[in-house]
């Protein structure tokens, strides 16, 4: 059965395999990545169904089942499971947006400076850096999504719907910083999908 189950995962992983990708959540280190090894390592899927709409969980959840009876095989085989999970939390993430998975980038992998920016300014709570790196006409909209994040991002874990609150504020934010949104409203673009493009 473990032998199956081994293969079964493998198989999943070729079907993965990623090429080019560019987006924030898509790397090693990325924010989405980071709450799937910490729902790993906790046993609680919830630290990273945030990511993904609901009609996403069914998947995720079997896939995250199985990955944690794989990871006390050893070391080998925790890490093939770790990955598929990885890669499957990132996938519905991305298909949630509209958007196709494309793999996740190795750790190391250089990001935007604004993202990284803006990253800096969630984590500290201020944006005072992040401000003078985009355009002084989109400062105070980007600066009221800031604001709008920091004040839903305090939620509990176990409280996916605030969870998902705050992922909608996020992604509105680092999307305005990026200057997609903006630039896809100059170009007559329309967003048809819940969490915005690239992250």
């Amino acid at each position: 059965m473990f032998t199956t189950l081994i293969t079964g995962l493998a198989g999943l992983l070729g079907a993965l395999k990623p090429s080019t990708v560019h987006a924030h959540c898509d790397t090693a280190e990325g924010p989405a990545v980071k709450d799937g090894r910490r729902a790993l390592e906790t046993g609680n899927i919830n630290h990273a169904l945030k990511w993904i709409p609901a009609d996403g969980e069914a998947e995720l959840r079997d896939v995250f089942e199985k990955a944690l009876k794989v990871r006390s095989r050893g070391a080998d085989a925790a890490e093939l499971a770790d990955r598929l999970f990885l890669e499957t939390l990132v996938r519905i993430h991305r298909m949630g947006e509209g958007v196709g998975f494309t793999g996740i980038q190795p750790v190391g992998t250089r990001v935007d400076p604004v993202v990284e920016a803006a990253d800096e300014a969630i984590a500290r709570g201020s944006d005072a850096a992040l401000l003078p790196m985009v355009p002084a006409e989109r400062r105070a909209e980007l600066h009221e999504r800031f604001q709008a994040a920091l004040a839903v991002m305090d939620f509990d874990v176990d409280d996916v719907a605030a969870g998902r609150r705050y992922l909608a504020a996020y992604v509105s934010f680092f999307t305005y910083a990026e200057g997609e949104e903006h630039e896809h409203h100059e170009h007559g673009h329309e967003h048809g999908h819940e969490l915005s493009h690239a992250h």
